[in-house]
């Protein structure tokens, strides 16, 4: 019998360096971010840098959009220095980039990489001079650049004579269609215009960024198609809680099961007072669930039925998930490997036991009418039965004590 696979090969891309993280050739798909601080506000921008990073962004960009922004830039980088933080930081520059970096040479310096988009650089004459400083910048101190194609700033220009060619020709395209051949050309032609003025294809990120599933996964394919360049992957505005999750996961993920994608942001909006490093943890855990890295080790926890009216494994479960991540800062340093954990959480005798046994550690609570006995699985055997009111906290010490034995220093 033949049985199908699907394997994970990933499109070799150009490697791009952006501070000490590598983008693209073959390296492990980037997780990054965005600050929503105002950047003039040193403090609150390093704070959220910092929480950003902590909570796993490999690449934080900041709004650089006037003088007074770009000028607290190079002091950000001292502050998050100062605080043992080095993540590479991203500008994200519109309309004047041109001349925040001329005039902000610091800022230039700093900076790991600039956020350039085609269709805010400059209009007429000016777009290819403007183009020209940003670029000329780059290559003066060696940075990386995302050529960024927003589907709201399109370069107005190329989209006209396109729509224009298309409505002449013979067999005119859908609109849709037209637009996204735009966003592809803005992107490869600026690429190609960096390289004319010295700029290596290694210093070269593209993203193309577009607000609906399909048009994401459409545009994605082709410029893979199209180009060997790294690639930068997201929905433009996703939307805000469970819409913005599923619409990234769903098109983000067909674009990652081609290989296609080298670093992701899930632009989440985040609800009023919500929790900017929400994005993080969806671009993480969207990696994980297909296969491509590990971040965090896995609680399998069964949804509940009739059978488990206790809540105890739901409560069991979710302490367990919140202790993890709020450790997992920490314990990727003291328990290398560990983000490969996994613990089984289940509530009844139907799938409990057999989950348990193919977890690396996992309980089996009792579901309403059983015996009132939980058995812990290690490693595949069972190794004790907890009963009484403490199964909770027993078994969270069981987890710590196995994540010791197992990933500790003094592991075998």
């Amino acid at each position: 019998m033949a049985f199908l696979t699907a394997p994970l090969e990933r499109r070799i891309t150009k490697a791009v360096k952006v501070g000490s993280v590598t983008v693209g050739g073959g390296a492990p798909i980037v997780v990054q971010s965005m600050t929503n601080t105002d950047t003039a506000d040193v403090d609150s921008t390093v704070a959220q840098v910092a929480a950003l990073h902590k909570a796993g962004s490999e690449l934080v960009r900041i709004t650089v959009d006037r003088d007074e922004s770009a000028a607290a830039v190079p002091k950000i980088k001292e502050r998050l220095l100062r605080l043992g933080i080095d993540v590479p930081l991203v500008g994200d520059f519109h309309y004047i980039g041109h001349k925040l970096l001329a005039d902000h040479p610091a800022c230039a310096e700093v900076l790991d990489k600039y956020r350039i988009n085609p269709g805010n650089v400059g209009f007429k004459a000016r777009r290819d001079q403007q183009f020209s400083m940003m670029i000329e910048t780059a290559n003066r101190y060696q940075k990386a650049v995302r050529i960024g194609v927003n589907w709201g700033s399109l370069d107005q220009e190329l989209l006209t004579r396109l729509m224009d060619e298309n409505s002449a020709s013979a067999n005119p395209q859908p609109a849709q269609a037209v637009m996204h051949e735009t966003i592809i050309q803005s992107a490869l032609l600026s690429a190609a215009r960096a390289e004319e003025l010295g700029m290596s294809p290694h210093q070269i990120i593209l993203s193309a960024k577009v607000s609906q599933v399909q048009d994401l996964i459409a545009v994605n394919t082709a410029l893979a198609l199209r180009s060997d360049y790294a690639l930068h992957l997201g929905l433009t505005e996703a939307g805000m809680g469970t819409k913005g999750i599923v619409a990234s996961a769903a098109s983000m993920g067909m674009v990652l099961q081609q290989g296609i994608g080298d670093t992701i942001r899930v632009s989440l909006t985040p609800e009023p007072g919500g929790d900017r490093t929400r994005e993080v943890q969806v671009a993480q855990e969207l990696l994980q669930s297909m296969g491509f890295r590990s971040f965090i080790p896995i609680v399998a926890a069964c949804p509940g039925c009739g059978r488990t009216t206790s809540t105890v494994f739901q409560e069991l479960a979710q302490d367990i998930q919140n202790d993890i991540r709020t450790n997992m800062p920490v314990w990727r340093e003291q328990y290398p490997g560990v983000e490969a954990l996994n613990v089984a959480v289940m509530g009844c005798v139907v799938n409990g036991p057999g989950e348990s046994k193919h977890a690396d550690i996992g309980i089996s609570l009792p579901g309403t009418g059983e015996a009132p006995a939980a058995p812990v699985f290690i490693d595949g055997e069972k190794r004790a039965t907890l009963r009484g009111d403490n199964i909770a906290a027993e078994f969270h010490q069981m987890v710590r004590d196995y994540i010791e034995q197992r990933f500790g220093a003094n592991a075998s």
